[in-house]
């Protein structure tokens, strides 16, 4: 940190703003003892909407629930719209294929079927009136105000069954607010060259600044965090924080920013590596997920696997959920603040191996009964996430998962 300039009277920061190279190598801009705007209050969950599917031909569980009279019944965890263009005209702009579908198709989640009635399209198609949640990436898609061109929409699930196909639709592609650009401002900064000589321009567009956030540690070690400042600079003043130092502000925020209550738990990783398990059993989903996010950034890479056919002992007690069941697991394996996967892809690919354990290896699963009683079939809605809305993971099949692997389970 002596090449930005930090003294010993300086209040120590927090956070290394590095250039994200793009095509160039990364160069450190700044270091700030905060970031406000990085914490922010989640979200309120979506209220659900309406859509119509016009000249629908159901087919598979579509069909099928077409057949209750019960409205919980009538429910489907999705529905994805893949667009059929026309083959004889080139793709609309920006439309990419993939191996399931292409860039224009769209998601329905947690949907209901609420009514159905013959079409007007043709004989033997029906209009389904739904209720549900339209999946929106921000970052990556925002669904487009007007609907592709299309001759018809495939309609299937996320495990690929069929549902059908539709004419057109209503409700899906309208025009959606999107969320306000909410400023940030760099407390505390300490800018180097580059991020120096982009704070004297006066034109507006050559003051833009696009980093990549890390994480500093006690040691002054340096771990990217993966989270993104896409701004221009508004403003430059000095910082009461100490001399030399000034607090910039920016137009808009942070790509994703976190929920206002896991800058304890960074605050935390800041001063030392959590020492004591269960830290994490007082919070809430959101910040269990935010604890693991915590975990995995600042997991050791360099330090080899155990050797395979070890025992490992899984503290049940707070698996309420699935967060709590990655958080469990990762201090099982490497323990207190460890990490061992976040989410399905991840566990995956740390039970190949390379991350603190090699398999296989047993673990003894104390308090399983705990998660027995959480972890059922049903549908999950996390409140701090829509993108994460999916079929509930049971318990049941995080064991499978692990058997899979050749990891022995004893459940306790």
């Amino acid at each position: 940190m002596t090449g930005l300039g930090w003294t010993e009277q300086d209040v120590a920061p927090m956070w290394l703003l590095v250039d994200d190279g793009m095509d160039r190598e990364e160069v450190p801009l700044a270091l700030c003892v905060d970031i406000d705007g990085l914490f922010v209050d989640p979200q309120p969950a979506p209220a659900p909407e309406y859509y119509t599917l016009i000249g629908c031909e159901p087919a598979g569980p579509l069909l099928d629930v077409l057949s209750t009279t019960r409205s919980d019944q009538a429910w489907l965890a999705s529905i994805i719209l893949d667009p059929v263009h026309d083959a004889e005209r080139p793709p609309p702009h920006g439309c990419r294929r993939y191996a399931q579908g292409c860039s224009c198709m769209e998601e329905l989640c947690d949907v209901t079927v609420l009514s159905h009635r013959p079409s007007q399209v043709g004989p033997g198609l029906l209009d389904l009136d739904l209720r549900g949640h339209l999946r929106i990436l921000p970052e990556d898609h925002w669904p487009s105000a007007q609907p592709p061109p299309a001759r018809a929409f495939l309609l299937s699930d996320v495990d690929g069954s069929t549902l059908g196909r539709c004419h057109s639709t209503a409700g899906i592609f309208r025009e959606r607010l999107r969320p306000a650009d909410q400023p940030v401002t760099l407390v505390g900064c300490r800018p180097a060259a580059p991020l120096q000589d982009l704070l004297e321009r006066e034109s507006a567009r050559r003051r833009y600044l696009r980093a990549m956030i890390h994480v500093l540690d006690r040691s002054g070690r340096a771990v990217l965090m993966s989270k993104m400042i896409s701004a221009t600079v508004t403003a430059t003043r000095p910082s009461r924080l100490g001399t030399g130092l000034v607090d910039v502000d920016l137009d808009r925020g942070v790509n994703d920013p976190l929920p206002h209550g896991a800058r304890e738990i960074w605050e935390l990783w800041h001063t030392g590596r959590p020492t004591r398990p269960n830290l994490w059993s007082g919070y809430d989903r959101a910040l269990r997920n935010e604890w693991c996010r915590a975990a995995v950034t600042h997991h050791r890479y360099d330090r080899p696997d155990r050797p395979a056919g070890g025992t490992y002992d899984l503290d049940g007690r707070y698996i309420t959920d699935l967060e709590g069941f990655y958080c469990a697991l990762g201090e099982a394996i490497n323990g207190p603040g460890g990490y061992f996967g976040w989410d399905g892809q991840a566990l995956y690919e740390c039970l190949r191996g390379q991350w603190g354990a090699a398999p296989p290896f047993r673990l003894r699963w104390h308090r399983s009964d705990v998660a027995r009683r959480h972890l059922i079939p049903g549908y999950d809605r996390p409140s701090y996430d829509i993108r994460l809305w999916h079929p509930t993971i049971t318990m049941q099949d995080l064991l499978d998962v692990l058997s899979d692997a050749g990891i022995s389970v004893e459940l306790q």
